[in-house]
């Protein structure tokens, strides 16, 4: 997998995170610099640990499904694409003003759940899994910051277009993956 196609997941999975942060943005109302590394640290840290944990948990699993694993990498990043399209159409729901703890790490376990799916593809797919982790752990911070931004501003006029954007690009991804595995795409 090449370092563009490693963005563009790390920018798919990101967008929940995009999403979420826009909200959190919202409900704070005037968000301040605590607000911003808060957000970005919790969903970057956990949107880098989860392909971790995939990974690993996907290289033990490799050699009983490597005949497979196109068709598991398109099926996985396909339903995470759904799912996200699927939540771009809901009504927006008012998060909790609080970036505690006790708030933040379900928000980012539960936002995260997609990149551990992500992480047991890049076990099939032979990705470099550190730079991988690097690069989605920055990407989704950054965005995460920008999400925040955008609430406190803009509120909830981009949070459906961005999973619904998120979305898209993980089914293109996995129909990519699958496509060149089955010899159509060069």
């Amino acid at each position: 997998m090449s370092f563009w196609e490693l963005v563009i997941i790390a920018v798919g999975l990101s967008m929940d995170a995009f999403a979420i942060a826009i909200c959190k943005g919202l409900s704070v109302g005037k968000a301040e610099i605590k607000h911003y590394l808060i957000t970005g640290l919790w969903f970057g840290g956990a949107q880098a640990l989860m392909p971790l944990l995939g990974y690993l948990l996907g290289t033990g699993f490799q050699s009983f499904i490597e005949k497979i694993d196109h068709w598991i990498a398109f099926v996985l990043l396909g339903l995470i694409g759904l799912s996200m399209i699927r939540e771009s159409r809901e009504k927006f729901k008012p998060l909790n003003d609080s970036f505690s703890p006790k708030v933040m790490l379900p928000l980012a376990i539960a936002d995260s759940i997609d990149a551990l799916a992500a992480g047991v593809t890049f076990a099939f797919l032979k990705v470099d899994i550190i730079a991988a982790v690097l690069l989605i752990g920055a990407i989704t911070f950054a965005f995460s910051v920008l999400g925040v931004w955008l609430g406190s501003r803009f509120g909830e006029k981009y949070r459906s277009k961005a999973e619904l954007a998120g979305g898209i690009i993980l089914i293109a991804m996995g129909t990519k993956i699958l496509l060149e595995h089955l010899g159509v795409l060069g």
